[in-house]
């Protein structure tokens, strides 16, 4: 497998060889497997895990099963892999490098000095444009607003992927990961793990070359 659902705890920091690291810590459920694909029937092979389990009753009282956060994973063997089974915290070993993918936190409608680090107008002297973001453009050319003009508007509640951050723990009693570095999102959010595979050295490279 290449990667697992987990949940966002909270930062904090561990101390290896004298020195303060920042990492954050996340919370490792058992992740089921929904479902398998295979390149007969979908054209690849992958795996699809969820968690965040819950029962749902229908009108007729059968019960589904439905899963909070799904994600899809290819894979290259579909070997040792069921419908229904597990997999843990162990699949991501420590000292390994993984992508992080998650929502970042949501900040509402924000003004331009906020949301793109503008200067803003002049702050005294009877300045009435302090926070404004200026001129949007011209009246006659281009008479209109381009595209893409940064503006006013929502921010966050953005994918935000994170790559090549370090696993510096992996508690496999506890099911807690501790990846350095910051990750997006509020406490609590699903965080999707991917381990990256290792790439070769340019030495290696040129040598097959």
């Amino acid at each position: 497998m290449s990667g697992l659902i987990a949940r966002k705890i909270g930062m904090s920091r561990v101390f290896l060889d004298g020195n303060a690291i920042p990492v954050t810590y996340l919370q490792v459920e058992p992740n089921i497997i929904v479902r398998l694909k295979n390149t007969e029937k979908d054209g690849y092979n992958a795996v699809i895990l969820g968690i965040g389990k819950k029962i749902v009753r229908t009108r007729k009282g059968n019960e589904l099963q439905k899963f909070r956060f799904l994600k899809e994973w290819r894979v290259d063997s579909l070997e040792g892999l069921t419908v229904g089974s597990t997999l843990a915290v162990e699949t991501i070993p420590e000292a390994s490098l993984v992508t992080v993918t998650s929502i970042s936190k949501g900040k509402g409608f924000q003004g331009v000095m906020k949301r793109y680090n503008f200067a803003g107008g002049p702050a005294t002297h009877g300045s009435h444009f302090k926070r404004e973001p200026g001129s949007i453009g011209m009246r006659e050319i281009p008479g209109r607003v381009h595209k893409g003009k940064r503006m006013a508007g929502h921010m966050g509640l953005d994918q935000v992927t994170l790559h090549a951050r370090p696993v510096v723990i992996c508690d496999k009693e506890k099911g807690v990961l501790a990846v350095k570095g910051p990750v997006p999102g509020p406490n609590g959010s699903a965080v999707y793990l991917t381990v990256e595979s290792p790439h070769p050295s340019k030495g290696a490279a040129n040598s097959k070359a």
